[in-house]
């Protein structure tokens, strides 16, 4: 079954930087498109990075040219490196398929336990 392990988070203060890491297992994880999501308080959660299989990428326009996502087929991780940081990053950051993952006995969509990225003004 598929596994997703995300770390990196943390507090910083605006203007400072991060680097998120994403470990997949139970999967083929090269033939997969996979994005960064997050949530906020109150908040849906959103799609602000995407990357497919040939390193094809996308940014919600809240993060273009600020954050970075990136895959190693070899180590079966997805990065995002997020730089000029603002206090409306603040979330819960999670990494995922996109479309995510869906445990098919319960038909609901598999999520990692993310990791907490806190911006300070």
């Amino acid at each position: 079954q598929v596994q997703l392990v995300e770390s990196g988070g943390g507090l910083v203060q605006a203007g400072g930087s991060l680097r998120l890491s994403c470990l997949v297992s139970g999967t083929i994880f090269s033939s997969n498109t996979m994005g960064w999501y997050r949530q906020a308080p109150g908040k849906q959660r959103e799609l602000v990075a995407r990357i497919t299989s040939g390193g094809v990428t996308n940014y919600a326009a809240s993060v273009k040219g600020r954050f970075t996502i990136s895959r190693d087929n070899i180590k079966n991780t997805v990065y995002l490196q997020m730089n000029n940081l603002k206090p409306e990053d603040t979330a819960v950051y999670s990494c995922n398929r996109d479309p995510p993952y869906v445990i098919i006995r319960y038909g609901t969509q598999y999520w990692g336990q993310g990791t907490q990225v806190t911006v300070s003004s």
